[in-house]
């Protein structure tokens, strides 16, 4: 019995000598972090857990925190950390012997050893177990692969959180630059009122030619036919940010205006912290370990099975005097000799499935360094680009004075002050939309390095 079990041992130590080699994931798939960012800032801060908080809108931090907790794609991700959680704790049964209690019974009629028939009442209680000897980690590498996958669903739960805390951050200042909007045109509307009652009152007495007048009329309607427009982009800005915080849409209630929102630093964050910090980057190289995981466990399908099986029980029926016990004993080694290719198959669908996950860990980290460096880029600029159009401000509006003052005392016509005015509308929402992509950028930013470990 001894030297049977030790040459079927050998014997499937052999077959596992004969399994094909591991391949390595390709050596272009790996990444590293630069030395230091291309666009260095000049002011930084380390990120806060709650670093929203920092642009001082108690709405917005309100937003954000419903958004977090009910936005339904971020409950679609923890659902399907669930399921991994449920299928890695299934995986694991794998690894321990399987029970199992049964009854077997009738009533029957047969012929007797005498040539009569006779019938009987008969039972059959029994227990059986049985167990799977893991000897070339085939369901060892099930169990990894199971625990990576779940790894990687909670790392994509978190990058699902911080994609809808980026969302709704940035649609709020957004819906608070379209309300900036809207004061605008407003003060612009009442502006070009004024305007046309002047030319109005200028025609009436023969003063100007109805030329002005329909031109301050054009005006005036053309900057009133901006407001509804805004109107239905603001009540759609507002639909999208109460959907994103699991909500029927809405009106959305505000903590102030734009010029009141606070600037926060940057985030300080070192080009080698960024690997460790970004959660889609984590979640794909999970996906690198449990595919490396399945490729183990296709590997292990070319080496022999090793099961043990034992029953027991007892026979019961009213032939018999007493019951009888009975039980068995006994176990298998089974090797695979030919497959038809199968096995070879299988093993190189893991490997490319190894690859492509490798593959896209390499571009998911450049990704991230490429959208680090672009809001780095955009952010370092913004700011000069507000200083000039500051000053380009003061010098419109102090041109659109002078413009008001000649045509009233006749200098000139109506048409300059019409230019002048178009000019201050203009520079008035470009600064609005710049102040808004600084605070939409530094958002941007903030996701780009992954927000802060929670």
């Amino acid at each position: 019995m001894r030297k049977s079990t030790i040459a079927a041992l050998a014997g499937a130590l052999l077959a596992s000598a004969c399994a094909p080699a591991l391949r390595e994931a390709p050596l272009a798939t790996a990444a590293s972090a630069p030395a230091q960012w291309r666009t260095p800032l000049a002011v930084t801060a380390p990120v806060e857990a709650d670093w929203w908080r920092g642009f001082g809108d108690v709405q917005l931090s309100a937003l954000v925190e419903r958004a977090r907790a009910n936005n339904p794609d971020v409950q679609l991700a923890a659902a399907r950390v669930e399921e991994a959680r449920a299928t890695e704790a299934g995986s694991r049964a794998l690894l321990l012997p399987t029970l199992g209690a049964g009854l077997d019974g009738g009533a029957r009629r047969e012929v007797s050893p005498f040539g009569r028939g006779q019938e009987s009442l008969v039972a059959q209680p029994a227990f059986r177990a049985s167990y799977e000897i893991d000897l070339f980690g085939k369901n060892a590498a099930r169990i990894d692969a199971a625990e990576a996958t779940t790894a990687s669903r909670a790392a994509e739960e978190e990058a699902a959180r911080l994609s809808v805390t980026a969302a709704t951050a940035s649609g709020y200042i957004t819906l608070l630059a379209l309300d900036a909007r809207l004061v605008v045109l407003g003060e612009t509307v009442t502006a070009r009122a004024q305007a046309l009652k002047f030319a109005r009152d200028r025609a009436e007495v023969g003063y100007t030619s109805q030329l002005e007048l329909r031109q301050a009329e054009a005006e005036y309607e053309a900057a009133v036919q901006l407001i509804p427009q805004i109107k239905a982009q603001i009540a759609r800005q507002e639909n999208a940010l109460a959907v994103l915080t699991g909500e029927l849409p809405g009106a959305i209630a505000r903590g102030g205006r734009l010029s009141d929102l606070d600037m926060p630093a940057p985030p300080q964050v070192l080009p080698s912290e960024l690997l460790r910090r970004r959660p889609d980057i984590a979640a794909a190289e999970y996906r690198i370990a449990a595919a490396d995981a399945q490729m183990r466990a296709a590997r292990a399908q070319f080496m022999p099975s090793i099961n043990l099986a034992a029953n027991a029980g007892l026979a019961i029926s009213d032939l018999l005097a007493n019951p009888i016990s009975v039980w068995s004993l006994g176990g298998s080694i089974l090797a695979p000799i030919f497959q038809g290719g199968r096995l070879t198959a299988q093993l190189d669908g893991a490997t490319a499935q190894r690859d492509q996950a490798a593959w896209a860990y390499r571009s998911a980290v450049l990704n991230a360094f490429r959208e680090v460096e672009d809001r780095m880029a955009v952010f370092a600029n913004l700011a000069e680009q507000e200083r000039s159009q500051r000053a380009q401000r003061a010098a419109v509006a102090d041109a659109l004075r002078h413009a008001g003052n000649r045509y009233r005392a006749g200098y000139t016509a109506y048409i300059e002050q019409v230019d002048a005015q178009r000019a201050l509308l203009g520079v008035d929402l470009s600064l609005i939309q710049t102040r808004a992509d600084e605070l939409t950028t530094l958002v941007g930013l903030y996701q780009a390095v992954g927000g802060a470990p929670q």
